[in-house]
């Protein structure tokens, strides 16, 4: 349905430090620049986009609004969670772990260094 995301971010540098780390471990390569100075993460399906705002105001998080990435198995959750909080994110909501009862969801959550709220998902 999307072909892609894009998120506004205030330090392009810490910003491609942390998704380079985040979606590494759920099997993604490092995104890049464009000319544009936009950090790019492609894919056959979409992409995940990261930018300073074009009005030059400071990007911050959608209060209520979450991104989220399917993975493969909990393991994957849980590296890509290590991964964010090694590299500058913030954990939120509860410890990753099944939700549902019974589970039907395996979820981790993080905030990135913006604030911008992720989400790992694995459906059972």
């Amino acid at each position: 349905m999307f072909s892609h995301v894009m998120l506004g971010v205030n330090d392009m540098d810490e910003s491609k430090k942390f998704y380079d780390a985040t979606m590494g471990a759920i099997g993604y390569g490092p995104g890049f620049i464009d000319a544009k100075g936009r950090c790019l993460y492609r894919t056959d399906k979409g992409m995940l986009m990261l930018s300073l705002p074009l009005d030059g105001k400071p990007a911050c998080g959608a209060n209520g609004g979450t991104i989220g990435f399917s993975v493969e198995s909990t393991e994957a959750a849980d590296a890509w969670h290590a991964a964010g909080i090694a590299n500058g994110g913030v954990t939120c909501e509860d410890p990753p772990g099944p939700r549902g009862n019974p589970a039907k969801m395996y979820l981790a959550y993080l905030r990135d260094p913006t604030g911008n709220k992720l989400c790992a998902l694995l459906r059972f």
